[in-house]
């Protein structure tokens, strides 16, 4: 899964940076004599993105003809209001935005009672399903408001900075231009989320499941040889409360099937951290004051790793320290790996 995230988003960005520089050196003859850099790419796409949505602007304007005339002013200030932040985000942000759009659809979903049998089926990865895909879809889905808030709050942040580095390795890279970097941080943030789900699956697998076949197949205590009424009454409650104990103790170690994207998300903390070592955060709950984000990347590794440990069921500490590993396995290979999976996949004519 991972290897096709990669392999789809370097060809999909060969095809676009090729189509961006034909554009680019028709409009004018000066481009064919000299280098185009990354930021010219970008600069020639933020134009474009620009004369697209003031296009859209005057067409939504025709549309309102039939609107109130005390209405239209409200509209065009709302579509302004809108649209305005995105054109002037950078392009990590604005993918980040899409992928927030994205866990929020799915999460509306989740409210629908009528959608809750398919989305237990396909967007819930549980290790006893036999279903490899869900370790991808899972990473888009929330159902609680809370883990969904937490989580697009901590991706707007750490995956634009996270984006922004990818990018500013790239553009080191001058023989090799690259007009966007959505797809590439669209294959890293997949890639966390089911490499994180993946050893998620293996800790269950291979630690809760062996428990489970354990007590489940563990032999039944037998009833102890009575010889009067009240010795047999007494044995029999003795029964009853050991088959309770069983069932909780089987309860207890039951391997829910688990989603959401903080497994991605971590490996966009951790290759933050890496890349800017000396970046401040605070936290919104409980309230900080600022402190270096490395700092903060220890702490939460610790927290998790403690949580393994001790068995901690509340949060999934296994794909938690699975995305954090991802990212830093990322920081030091992926740029390098990027480089290479476009290099094999680019056009014999570029």
């Amino acid at each position: 899964g991972s290897s096709a995230a990669l392999l789809c988003a370097a060809w999909t960005t060969n095809i676009e940076t090729s189509a961006i520089l034909e554009k680019l050196k028709a409009q004018s003859s000066t481009w064919k004599s000299q280098t185009i850099t990354n930021v010219d790419l970008r600069r020639f796409q933020q134009t474009e993105l620009v004369q697209q949505l003031r296009s859209t602007f005057k067409y939504l304007n025709s549309l309102a003809t039939d609107i109130p005339q005390f209405i239209r002013p409200y509209v065009g200030a709302l579509y302004v209001a809108v649209l305005q932040p995105y054109a002037d985000a950078s392009e990590p942000r604005r993918i980040c935005w899409k992928i927030v759009l994205l866990n929020s659809g799915i999460w509306f979903m989740w409210q629908l009672q009528r959608l809750q049998p398919m989305m237990s089926r396909a967007f819930v990865h549980n290790p006893l399903s036999g279903m490899s895909y869900t370790l991808l879809t899972s990473a888009f889905s929330h159902k609680s408001l809370i883990h969904l808030l937490f989580n697009c709050l901590a991706l707007e942040g750490f995956g634009s900075s996270a984006g922004t580095y990818l990018r500013q390795v790239q553009d080191k890279n001058t023989a090799q231009p690259e007009s966007t970097s959505s797809y590439h941080f669209l294959a890293f943030y997949a890639s966390a989320g089911i490499f994180s789900g993946l050893v998620s699956h293996i800790a269950s697998a291979k630690l809760r499941y062996p428990k489970l076949i354990a007590q489940l197949s563990s032999p039944a205590s037998k009833a102890p040889a009575t010889e009067t009424w009240a010795s047999a009454m007494t044995a029999a409650s003795s029964t009853t409360t050991k088959a309770a104990a069983a069932t909780s103790a089987k309860s207890a170690i039951s391997i829910p099937g688990s989603l959401g994207a903080s497994g991605a998300v971590y490996a966009c903390v951790t290759a933050t951290a890496l890349a800017y070592p000396g970046a401040q955060i605070s936290l919104i709950f409980p309230p900080t004051s600022p402190f270096d984000i490395q700092y903060g990347v220890m702490g939460l590794v610790a927290l998790d790793t403690l949580g393994v440990i001790r068995g901690w069921r509340m949060f999934d500490h296994w794909a938690h320290l699975g995305g954090a590993a991802f990212g830093a396995m990322y920081y030091y290979c992926g740029p390098t790996i990027w480089s290479y999976t476009r290099a094999a996949l680019k056009p014999r004519d570029s």
